[in-house]
């Protein structure tokens, strides 16, 4: 039986995006079964990548060398219990293995004495065939396949890959995540940009609850919250206290929208950076404790000092306890306060998240997002949330200067370097909204398999929806915000 990996170990091995590898399977360069892909495969389609050069072979090899760093350990190591237990697992499919070897080592030998047997048994004719299949056996047994060495290295980067970081598989919704280091499932799960449901996170409320089909978890927190014993025998448990040990299949549900209950947190600013004369990146850092839930292309309510404002989050769910927030300069109480006197460490109260502008979780269209001015900051996120996930065929920028320039726009050509699915154009509104629309659907005449977020005033989101619409866009497939 053929060693197979999952496609998200595939990425990993090899160095691409998921989305990369699923357009090769849909154009017929990969071939999978059941979503996995064989071993052999993978030789064949990937035969220039050096294995011992890359990925988490690389990670273990950075370990090894600053082996007193203790900080190193703590960030790319999981503790010593679950590392042992993944050593274990690990160490027993090796015996496995050469249990397997060795049992077909000696059905080799009975087979040589089998043939021997008839050798002498027969005549000269069949002595000679005899002679000939054995000598055949043993040139096929001792001939290392051209790709044995490859193969080789390619089993011990993806043992050394499952001892650093265990894959999750998430049932219904089909997704995939990494538990690395000390994370617990649900951490992991926040840092890939996957907002499984959960409340307090800390053990209390039991809302984090999920059913493990397969593989093995341990408990690395304790919680208050009491499980049934029902619920036990059942496989339920809290993602907030375990974390994988093995590869594991999980039942849980991802909350959308309208599964985020409303926070008040108290943060502090990291820091404002001004980005020009007209926009500020204002930074901030939630508690340790209590980190802000949202989906991406959402807003919050801030307050500082009196002053307060509605604004949308530029960052990605998946930044852990880091918030980005783009504040445009005008006469609002709180952008008079981001601009005058907000300091580092000064403390902001966020309340929310709202809003319904969030991305299809199941969606794997090829995705158009467009932004005018500072309608940058939802689709920001919403584009860092869709890299997390690894989820679109391809990706398409437009962003439109009006009152603002483009201010990240160096952020944008990196994400355009570093994805080979990922295109950004900046423009300008020469001719009105109207022809702005239409020089962005001018690139896009079947819109029939797409997804398309916008962000903007409402004559823009008008004008490109008719024209999204007109092409073949879905109704289910636009999301459109009004932004002024």
């Amino acid at each position: 039986m053929s060693h197979t990996f999952s496609l998200s170990r595939v990425a990993r091995l090899v160095g691409v995006s998921r989305s990369t590898l699923q357009r090769m399977i849909k154009a017929g360069e990969i071939s999978t079964h059941d979503g996995e892909v064989e071993m052999d495969e993978l030789l064949r389609v990937f035969p220039d990548v050096k294995w011992e050069n890359d990925g988490e072979y690389a990670r273990v090899e950075e370990i090894k060398k600053k082996a007193f760093a203790k900080r190193v350990f703590e960030r790319a190591l999981p503790d010593r219990e679950v590392l042992a237990d993944r050593l274990f697992d690990l160490s027993s499919e090796f015996a496995a293995a050469k249990s397997l070897l060795m049992h077909y080592d000696q059905l080799f030998d009975w087979t040589l004495r089998k043939l021997d047997d008839v050798a002498e048994t027969g005549g000269a004719d069949t002595a000679q065939a005899v002679s000939a299949l054995k000598t055949w056996l043993r040139g096929q047994i001792q001939a290392a396949p051209k790709e044995a060495e490859r193969g080789v290295i390619l089993l011990a980067e993806e043992s050394a890959m499952r001892i650093v970081s265990a894959q999750v598989k998430v049932q219904p919704s089909g997704h995939e995540f990494f538990v690395e280091g000390t994370d617990t499932i649900l951490e992991a799960a926040l840092r890939a940009g996957i907002p499984l449901n959960y409340g307090c996170s800390n053990g209390n409320c039991g809302e984090c609850r999920a059913r493990l089909v397969s593989g093995e978890i341990k408990k690395v927190h304790p919680h208050d919250f009491v499980l049934k014993e029902s619920e036990k025998a059942n496989g339920t448990f809290l993602m907030c206290s375990n974390t994988a040990v093995t590869d594991v299949v999980i039942e849980a549900s991802v909350a959308g929208a309208t599964d985020i209950q409303p926070q008040k947190i108290a943060t502090k600013v990291k820091s404002v950076e001004l980005i020009d004369a007209h926009i500020a990146a204002l930074h901030l850092i939630t508690p340790r404790s209590q980190r802000l839930r949202f989906l991406a292309g959402q807003r919050v309510h801030l307050i500082a000092d009196g002053a307060a404002g509605d604004y949308y989050i530029a960052s990605c769910p998946c930044e852990d306890r880091h918030i980005e927030l783009h504040i445009r300069r005008d006469n609002r109480p709180f952008a008079r306060k981001v601009f005058e006197d907000l300091r580092r460490e000064d403390p902001v109260t966020i309340e929310g998240p709202q809003g319904a502008f969030v991305i299809n979780m199941t969606s794997r269209r090829p995705v158009i997002f467009a932004a005018w001015d500072d309608g940058f900051a939802p689709i920001r996120s919403l584009v860092q949330h869709a890299m997390s996930l690894e989820m679109a065929e391809s990706m398409h920028l437009y962003w439109v200067s009006e009152a603002l320039s483009h201010y990240q726009d160096n952020l944008c050509r990196s994400w355009t370097d570093a994805l080979d699915n990922f295109t950004y154009v900046p423009l300008g509104v020469d001719g009105g909204a109207q022809n702005v629309a239409e020089r962005i659907l001018s690139a896009h005449h079947d819109l029939t398999h797409t997804d398309m977020y916008a962000a903007g005033p409402a004559a823009f989101l008008h004008h490109l929806r008719d024209g999204a619409m007109a092409r073949g866009l879905s109704p289910l497939g636009w999301h459109g915000e009004v932004v002024v």
